[in-house]
């Protein structure tokens, strides 16, 4: 009884630190493609890991910043206008005071106002 119990912890603390490593690599890889602005890698990566932009978008920190502040930081403008036009109307207007590039702030005045 007691193999069976430890046997049964033993799988359940692997699956939820894999899911965790899992998490942490999706995350870092988004970050690395924002930072180099390379919006077709990103795109490819979203779509082989079945994910959506606005689905991990409140998940997913880069050196302290959302997605979209983390591209105008890094002048990446292309993966920002990326991002920008696949969140919500309303998500982009709650980000709008963290965006510190005059071309993505306009992006998202534009998203924003239609």
């Amino acid at each position: 009884m007691k193999n069976v119990l430890l046997a049964i912890t033993f799988i359940l603390l692997t699956t939820t630190y894999s899911q965790n490593v899992q998490a942490q690599n999706v995350a870092k890889t988004l970050c690395e493609y924002v930072s180099v602005d390379d919006k077709s890698r990103l795109r490819s990566f979203l779509k082989s890991n079945k994910l959506k932009i606005r689905k991990v978008f409140d998940g997913v920190q880069c050196n302290g910043q959302n997605l979209v502040a983390f591209a105008g930081k890094n002048n990446s403008i292309k993966t920002g206008t990326l991002m920008l036009g696949k969140l919500p109307k309303a998500k982009v207007e709650g980000i709008l005071a963290t965006i510190s590039s005059a071309e993505l702030t306009a992006v998202a005045q534009k998203r924003i106002n239609g």
